[in-house]
């Protein structure tokens, strides 16, 4: 039986992960199946795939987490979502092309080591009174920040320091993820799995489970549907690459327009708990590469 490395954290801590839900669908389909910590050691070679999964530590890590991949890719393992993808992927600034190639995202700046300057100047370039900073490398919501035009300056200096050798987004705080929330829509090998809502608990701002969100199962309309398949369409032809798997994040803007927050594509949280059947749509779909590629 062909052996799968499931990428997680050597310590999951108070995350919340699915990957054990995947276990079982591919050993119907013939692959032994199991977790491996991406920072343990490991002959990579005992494996015919390696998936990338809950790695929630690797930006902390980041040249390591790439030495690891690049340990990989160079095994007769083959990677999901390949090498080339976690190093066009692992930095925002890929919304960049994607706005570039007529995709919606949120309105963003992109600010090598942010000062006050650069925080009263998004303010007024985009009109608002709420900022989200963050890094253009992160995860789980870490080192983001709601900015407020009244009292923004008072908590500057207890910020910037996690900033000074970081390149920042800025983004107006978009209201639609309080009310209505933001979306998180599910591809695997390109076809669309499921789609849920997230909505930050009261007082928050932050949708991931392990900040008290909740989340809901929904049918997703055609607007946030072309949104994410325009993104993914325009993903492979600037990667020439193909997805094992795909999570888009998206918020709506207005009643037309659903706009990228992120692209997904390293190592989402894939909310396999949500719907019965996506963790054997998956497998199905892993099961299902090219031989040339599952070896």
């Amino acid at each position: 039986m062909p052996r799968c490395a499931l990428l997680t954290m050597s310590d999951i801590g108070h995350y919340i992960t699915y990957d054990h839900l995947l276990i079982e669908p591919l050993a119907q389909l013939g692959w032994q199946a199991e977790a491996v910590a991406w920072d343990v050691p490991t002959d990579w070679d005992r494996y015919q795939a390696v998936i990338i999964r809950s790695t929630w530590d690797y930006q902390d890590r980041l040249p390591a987490f790439m030495q690891v991949l690049q340990q990989i890719e160079q095994s007769r393992a083959q990677l999901f979502n390949p090498l080339s993808i976690v190093q066009w992927n692992h930095d925002k600034r890929y919304l960049q092309q994607l706005q570039q190639q007529g995709c919606d995202i949120v309105p963003t700046r992109f600010v090598s080591r942010p000062v006050a300057a650069d925080i009263e100047a998004a303010f007024t370039g985009f009109a608002c009174d709420r900022l989200i900073l963050k890094p253009v490398i992160s995860a789980a919501a870490l080192n983001t920040h709601v900015l407020r035009r009244d009292d923004w300056a008072s908590t500057w200096p207890s910020i910037q320091p996690a900033f000074t050798q970081r390149v920042a987004m800025l983004q107006p705080f978009v209201d639609a993820v309080l009310t209505e929330g933001e979306y998180s829509l599910f591809y695997f090998a390109g076809q669309f799995s499921h789609a849920i809502v997230k909505r930050p608990r009261a007082g928050d701002f932050r949708v991931q489970e392990e900040y008290g969100s909740s989340l809901k199962l929904v049918v997703p309309d055609e607007i946030l549907l072309h949104a994410a398949e325009q993104s993914l369409q325009v993903t492979r032809e600037l990667t020439s690459s193909s997805l094992l798997y795909a999570r888009v994040d998206l918020v709506r803007l207005s009643a037309a327009c659903a706009a990228i927050m992120e692209l997904e594509l390293i190592e989402p949280s894939l909310y396999f708990n949500m719907d019965t059947a996506s963790a054997q749509r998956f497998a199905a779909a892993f099961a299902a590469m090219p031989v040339s590629v599952v070896q």
